[in-house]
C-alpha cells in the first residue's frame, strides 16, 4: 500500500467513526510563545485541553506536519544514523475532547491496524502504565483489561513513567498512555529473540507506531497532579513508521515517502544508496547512506518550514531551520563530494510527491527552491572561508592535538562543522581535542539556557469558568475584573505578572502587530500594563506588579496614542501590499511583517531589487489611497470560504478558523485580526525609508506614517539647512554640491598622479636598500604612502628582477596595512606564498588578510605592531 493510500485509509476510518477531519496546522507556530514549531499532533489543540476554548467538534482526526530537533531519542545530530527518526514527520492523530475515552480509543486502534490495514497481529505488542506510587497514580488496570480482549497477556507490557506517562511539558495536561509497537524482524530473528524484550530498547525493527494518551491530570508548578474536569484522548501514530510496516521494509527511508528523493540524490551525485536489507556494506558505503538519509530528511523539514513562512536566519526558529539545512549541506560536501548547490533540486520532487495533500509546498515551490539554493551557495562560501581559517589554526598548533576551544570557535562563529574539522585534521596527521570541544559546547548551551530560563507558577483562578472576551475593536477603555493571575520569572525580563481579565480592550501581539500597552485603574491604584500577548487562547496582560486588591473592579485603559500610531502603520501595510501586487505583479505575497507604533516592516516574495522608480510608484499609490479618504469596511465573523470567494487575501502559514475577520479599504481586502484606522485619511502620509533583501526571493520594505513622517520631514529640513550653511548659503544648493564633487574628483586625480610619481621616485631609493639573503632580494620597510601607493611601488620594484621578496607597511590615517610582493618565480621555486606571509605578520598588527601567492595584503588595528611585523618578515627567507 503506497503512502498516499495509508494516509487516506486512516482519515476515512476515523471519519466513519464520527470524527471531523481537519487540515494540518502550519509547521511553524507564530502565536505560541512556548513553542517554535508544531512538535506533536496535539500542539494545535492545546487550548482545548486547557479548557480555554471550545473545539468545533468533540471528535477530530488529522495528519499533522511536525518538526522535532530535540527531545526523547531525537537529537538533530543523530538523525540519519538510524532508519526511523526524523526532523520532520507526519503524525496521524485522532482526538476526543471530553467525549470517548480508553475503551473506544484502544478498540478503534486495534480495528484499524488489524482489520483495515491487516497488519499481522502476532507482530504487535502493546504497553500500559505500570503506575507510580510516589505520585499516587495507579496501575492502568482499565487499559490492561481492554487490551486483554484483543491480545494475549504476554504481549501486554507494563511501562514506567518515562515510557508510558505523557506530559505536555513541565506543567499542564498529562496522563498515562498506551503504546502499540510492531516487530518487523524476520521470522528467524523473531524465533530466536522475543520481540517483547526489544520493545522500547531502540531496536530499529521493533518500533512504536501508535501512542494513545489519556489526559486525566494537570501537572502543577510544584510538580503535583490534579484531576482534569474532563477526560480527553490524544493519539499519535508515526506515518513514516506505519508506511514502513505496510510496505514490508525495515527502514522508513526504504518507503515511498523517501525513495523518490533518494533516487533524485543518486541521479545528481552519481552515487548509490543501499536499502536497509543489504548487510555487510563497506564503511565508505555506510557514510554515503548516512549522508543521503540526512539530506532527504532535512530537505523536507526545511522546505515545509519555508513554505509556512519561516525563512532561515541567525535567531530563533530561523536559526533552527538554517542549522538543519547546513547540516544537510555539509554531509553532501563531505561525503557525497558536492561542491555546488544541489539540495534545492529536491524541492520539485517533494512538491510532486506531497503537493496533493499539502498544497502549500506546491504553491510556494519557486520561493522554497530559491531560498534553499541561495542558502546552499552562501554556506558553501562559508565552508571555503572556514577551510582557510582552519589552516591558520593548524599553523598555530604546537604538537599533534588541535585545541577543542579553537575548533568550537570555528563552529560557533563561522558555522564550520566539527566533523569536517576532525576529518581534515586526521588527513593532516592531527587529532581534535574532542573533550575540549564538548566542554566549550556545553558551556555555551549553559549560557543559552540561563539566558532563556523561565519559571512559571500555577494560575491563581479568581473567577472560575469565566470566558474572556476581546472588546478592543470597539473600545479602548472597559470596566473589567481580574479572573486569574500568575507569576513568571525569567533571566531575560525579570519578575513579571500575567493578568487575565474577564474582558479586555488590549490587543494581544499577533499577526505581526505588537501588543497594546496601557494601565489598569482602580479606585486606589494604577497598574501599568507593559505588554499584551496571547497564549493558549488566553490574553495575557504583563505587569511588573499586582494590584494590592486583585478582587477590585478596574478600568482597563489602552494607551491610545500608541494604539493610533500602530493602527496607521497596520492599515498602511495593507495598502502597501495592494500597491506591491499592482506594481510588481500578483506573485507578490506577504512573507512576514512587523507593525509597531514607530514603523512598519513588510517582507514579501519578489525576485529582483525593487527599483527607485517602483518604490516611488508604491509610495504614490498608497498616498493616493490616503488622499481618497477610503472608509474602513470591517466584516467580523464571516465564513472563511465566503471571504476568500469575495476576494479576501489569506496568507500562507497562517492558521484560520471557519469564521474570520475581513478588513477592506476599497479594493484592498485581507483576512486580519489586527487594529486599523477608520478611514485611510487618518494615516496622513506614507513614506518608505528602506528596501533590501532578506533572503533569496524575499525583499523587505520599511516605512513610516503619521507623526513619524512629520518628524522625518523636519529632520531632513534641518539637515538641508545645515548643508546650506556649510556651503555658505548658495542660491542653488544642488548646483553647489555638484560643483564641489567635480572639484574633489579633479583634486583626487591630481593626488593619485602625484602619489604614483612619488612611488616611482621611491623605487630608485628602495632598490639600493635591497638585501640579498639566500639568493633572494629582500626588503621590509614602512613607507609614507597610501595602501594603493604601496601596491604600485611593489609592482614597480617587482620589475627589477625575478627574485624579489618585499613587505611594505603603511599607516594611512592610523590604519596599519601590510603588503607582500613575491616574484612569481620564487613562488614556484621556493614554495613561498604571500597570503600565508601576511596572515602570519598580520597578527602583530591585530589583523589579518590574504590574496594571491605573489601579492597579498593584511589590515589591522595596532599601528605599534608594524615594526615587529617587519622585523619578523626576514624569517620567511632565511
Amino acid at each position: 500500500m503506497n503512502s498516499k493510500d495509508v494516509r487516506k485509509q486512516f482519515l476515512d476510518f476515523f471519519q466513519s467513526k464520527g470524527h471531523l477531519i481537519v487540515p494540518s496546522a502550519p509547521i511553524v507556530l507564530k502565536d505560541d510563545p512556548t513553542l517554535m514549531f508544531n512538535n506533536s499532533g496535539m500542539a494545535q489543540f492545546k487550548e482545548y485541553f486547557l479548557g480555554n476554548a471550545t473545539p468545533k467538534s468533540t471528535r477530530i482526526a488529522d495528519t499533522q506536519k511536525c518538526l522535532r530537533v530535540s527531545g526523547k531519542h531525537n537529537d538533530l545530530e543523530d538523525v540519519g544514523f538510524d532508519t526511523y527518526h526524523h526532523t520532520m514527520f507526519e503524525m496521524l492523530g485522532n482526538w476526543s475532547f471530553g467525549d470517548y475515552f480508553k475503551e473506544e480509543a484502544l478498540a478503534w486502534a486495534w480495528e484499524f491496524l488489524t482489520e483495515v490495514l491487516k497488519l499481522d497481529k502476532d507482530r504487535l505488542y502493546v504497553s500500559v502504565f505500570e503506575g507510580n506510587e510516589a505520585e499516587d497514580v495507579p496501575f492502568d488496570q482499565e487499559a490492561y483489561d481492554i487490551w486483554k480482549q484483543f491480545v494475549p497477556e504476554d504481549r501486554i507490557i507494563l511501562g514506567n513513567k518515562k515510557d508510558n506517562f505523557w506530559e505536555m511539558g513541565d506543567q499542564g495536561p498529562c496522563g498515562p498512555c498506551s503504546e502499540i509497537h510492531i516487530d518487523l524482524r524476520t521470522d528467524e530473528e523473531r524465533a530466536t529473540v522475543s520481540g517483547r524484550s526489544l520493545v522500547n530498547a531502540d531496536h530499529p525493527q521493533v518500533v512504536e507506531i501508535w501512542n494513545n494518551v489519556f489526559m486525566e491530570f494537570n501537572r502543577k508548578a510544584d510538580g503535583t497532579l490534579e484531576k482534569l474536569p474532563s477526560k480527553h484522548v490524544d493519539t499519535g501514530m508515526g506515518f513514516e513508521r506505519l508506511c514502513m510496516a505496510m510496505q514490508n521494509v525495515t527502514s522508513n527511508y526504504d518507503t515511498d515517502v523517501f525513495t523518490p528523493l533518494i533516487e533524485k540524490v543518486e541521479k545528481i551525485t552519481g552515487l548509490k544508496y543501499t536499502p536497509n536489507e543489504l548487510k555487510d556494506i563497506s564503511e565508505e558505503q555506510n557514510k554515503t547512506n548516512i549522508a543521503i538519509r540526512v539530506i532527504v530528511d532535512h530537505v523536507r523539514a526545511v522546505a515545509f518550514a519555508i513554505a509556512d513562512g519561516q525563512l532561515p536566519s541567525n535567531t530563533g526558529a530561523g536559526y533552527v531551520i538554517r542549522r538543519i539545512l547546513r547540516r544537510a549541506i555539509r554531509y553532501g560536501f563531505t561525503f557525497l563530494n558536492t561542491k555546488e548547490p544541489f539540495i534545492y533540486q529536491l524541492v520539485s520532487v517533494l512538491a510532486d510527491q506531497m503537493g496533493e495533500f499539502f498544497p502549500e509546498i506546491k504553491s510556494q515551490q519557486n520561493l522554497v527552491t530559491n531560498v534553499i539554493r541561495e542558502e546552499e551557495a552562501s554556506f558553501l562560501r562559508t565552508l571555503d572561508q572556514g577551510l582557510q581559517l582552519l589552516e591558520n589554526v593548524i599553523a598555530d598548533t604546537k604538537g599533534k592535538e588541535v585545541a577543542g576551544a579553537k575548533a568550537f570557535e570555528l563552529y560557533d562563529t563561522f558555522g564550520f562543522p566539527k566533523d569536517l574539522t576532525a576529518l581534515i585534521l586526521r588527513e593532516r596527521g592531527l587529532e581534535l581535542d574532542e573533550a575540549g570541544f564538548d566542554k566549550a559546547m556545553q558551556e555555551q548551551k549553559a549560557r543559552s539556557r540561563a539566558a532563556s530560563e523561565i519559571s512559571t507558577e500555577d494560575w491563581t483562578v479568581l473567577i472560575p469558568g469565566n470566558v474572556e472576551t476581546f472588546v478592543g475593536y470597539d473600545q479602548t477603555e472597559s470596566e473589567v475584573k481580574i479572573t486569574r493571575i500568575r507569576k513568571v520569572d525569567s533571566k531575560k525580563d525579570g519578575l513579571l505578572y500575567q493578568i487575565v481579565l474577564d474582558k479586555t480592550p488590549f490587543y494581544p501581539e499577533g499577526g505581526g502587530q505588537i501588543g497594546d500597552k496601557g494601565i489598569l485603574v482602580s479606585a486606589n491604584e494604577t497598574i501599568e500594563i507593559i505588554d499584551t500577548k496571547k497564549e493558549n487562547n488566553l490574553i495575557l496582560h504583563f505587569a511588573k506588579s499586582l494590584p494590592s486588591n486583585v478582587n477590585a473592579s478596574f478600568v482597563a485603559k489602552v494607551d491610545t496614542k500608541l494604539r493610533a500610531d500602530t493602527a496607521k502603520n497596520h492599515s498602511a501595510t495593507h495598502l502597501m501590499h495592494q500597491a506591491l501586487r499592482s506594481i510588481l505583479g500578483t506573485h507578490v505575497e506577504q512573507k512576514g511583517s512587523l507593525v509597531s507604533p514607530k514603523h512598519l516592516r513588510f517582507d514579501f516574495s519578489h525576485f529582483a531589487k525593487v527599483t527607485d522608480e517602483e518604490l516611488q510608484q508604491v509610495e504614490d499609490f498608497v498616498n493616493a489611497k490616503i488622499q481618497q479618504h477610503i472608509p474602513l469596511i470591517e466584516r467580523r465573523d464571516i465564513p472563511f470560504a465566503q471571504a476568500v470567494e469575495e476576494g479576501a487575501m489569506a496568507l500562507f502559514g497562517e492558521k484560520y478558523g471557519d469564521h474570520v475577520r475581513a478588513i477592506k479599504f476599497g479594493e484592498s481586502m485581507e483576512l486580519c485580526g489586527g487594529i486599523h484606522v477608520n478611514n485611510t485619511a487618518d494615516i496622513w502620509y506614507f513614506k518608505i525609508v528602506s528596501e533590501g533583501a532578506v533572503a533569496a526571493g524575499i525583499r523587505r520594505v520599511e516605512a513610516i506614517t503619521g507623526d513619524a513622517v512629520k518628524a522625518f520631514f523636519a529632520s531632513n529640513e534641518e539637515l538641508l539647512g545645515e548643508i546650506k550653511s556649510a556651503l555658505k548659503n548658495p542660491q542653488d544648493s544642488l548646483k553647489a554640491v555638484v560643483s564641489l564633487q567635480d572639484e574633489n574628483a579633479k583634486l583626487k586625480k591630481q593626488l593619485e598622479s602625484l602619489l604614483r610619481d612619488k612611488a616611482k621616485n621611491m623605487k630608485g631609493e628602495l632598490a639600493k636598500e635591497l638585501q640579498e639573503i639566500n639568493g633572494i632580494q629582500f626588503l621590509a620597510k614602512q613607507v609614507d604612502l597610501s595602501p594603493d601607493g604601496a601596491k604600485d611601488l611593489a609592482y614597480e620594484l617587482g620589475s627589477l628582477g625575478s627574485n624579489l621578496f618585499l613587505v611594505l607597511a603603511t599607516a594611512e590615517e592610523g590604519k596599519p596595512m601590510l603588503s607582500c610582493y613575491i616574484s612569481k618565480e620564487l613562488v614556484a621555486d621556493r614554495k613561498l606564498n604571500a597570503g600565508q606571509v601576511v596572515r602570519e605578520l598580520g597578527k602583530f598588527i591585530q589583523g589579518g588578510g590574504g590574496g594571491q601567492p605573489f601579492f597579498a595584503t593584511a589590515g589591522g588595528k595596532k599601528v605599534e605592531g608594524i615594526q615587529e611585523a617587519l622585523e619578523k618578515a626576514i624569517d620567511f627567507v632565511k
